[in-house]
């Protein structure tokens, strides 16, 4: 198995517990190999079925660490290589080692409930098949190339690989040692009720869920104008004060007296240099600026204005 695709957005932090649970699972098997034997190792800290009776406790944690064999280290560690670190990356270190413990521990548990009577219990794959189940489920449509040819997206080959340890699980239910198909599958569960337990990487979800924030650079702040369509409001001021001045223009030449009844005179309104002033400041900082008083000046005239033509 291998990656065929990887995540966008891969972060750079180095995934150091997958590089200390290979570590230390890779120096156990060393010592187990040159100087204690491999049925010394497994007596000493895999799990046996008296262990819980004879309270020697330890062998429930420490039999994640102990391999039967050089292939057996082999394809463990290549699967945790393979799965572990960008889990890691989107946990952190500490989240990743506890969620690894935990899966090794519901290995154990199915292992001690549907295999009581079954050898010692020994390998990593409880723990790093719980690893799979996180991958599966953050990222379920990465390819890998099962057994190097076929390609299979992660989703289906968890569930591939579920479906026959649970089968094995229950035709092996009786046999005296053989490979723990029970705690595989136990890790599996185990994961798979971590993932699903509530307020479980609540944090994670909400960044995924969240957009990034914007990078606006380092740009000085700019005025927000008050009206939406800002053009258009000042080319409605500009035709307001042209239209106005040009009425004005049509007022100020006085026209020729015509005789009238002594009793009626109608005189033009002459434009004041107050409304000149209104004018002006419309034209300079827009018809929001005028005072009440202004309004009302400004009314009047187009009133006026309107009367005449």
């Amino acid at each position: 198995m291998s990656y065929v695709t990887y995540d966008e957005f891969e972060t750079s932090r180095s995934p150091s517990a997958v590089y200390w649970l290979i570590g230390l699972c890779v120096a156990v098997y060393f010592v187990q190999a040159t100087l204690v034997g491999d049925d010394n190792m497994a007596r000493w800290l895999g799990y046996a079925p008296g262990d819980l009776a004879s309270r020697s406790l330890w062998t429930v944690g420490t039999y994640m660490f102990v391999h039967g064999g050089l292939l057996h280290l082999l394809l463990n560690m290549w699967t945790l290589w393979l799965f572990g670190p960008r889990v890691e990356r989107a946990w952190g270190a500490s989240t990743f080692t506890w969620y690894y413990l935990w899966c090794g521990l519901g290995g154990w548990a199915f292992h001690y409930m549907f295999q009581p009577n079954g050898g010692i219990l020994v390998g990593a794959s409880a723990a790093i098949l719980g690893v799979a189940v996180a991958y599966a489920s953050r990222w379920p449509d990465d390819e890998v190339l099962f057994f190097g040819v076929v390609p299979m997206k992660v989703k289906w080959l968890v569930a591939f690989m579920a479906l026959i340890n649970i089968t094995m699980t229950v035709l092996d239910s009786g046999s005296m040692g053989g490979t723990a198909y029970a705690a595989h599958f136990g890790g599996m569960m185990a994961g798979w009720l971590y993932l699903r337990a509530p307020n479980v990487g609540s944090l994670d979800r909400f960044r995924s869920r969240i957009a990034p924030a914007p990078d606006y650079g380092d740009e000085p702040p700019r005025a927000v104008p008050k009206s939406g369509r800002p053009r258009e409001r000042e080319r409605d001021t500009d035709d307001i004060v042209a239209q106005s001045k040009a009425a004005i223009a049509r007022v100020r030449p006085s026209p020729k007296p015509q005789p009238q009844p002594a009793t009626v005179a109608t005189v033009a309104p002459a434009p004041s240099t107050a409304l000149d002033a209104v004018l002006d400041k419309i034209a300079a900082e827009g018809i929001e600026s005028l005072t009440q008083a202004e309004r009302m000046m400004l009314d009047e005239w187009s009133k006026r204005l309107r009367e005449l033509s």
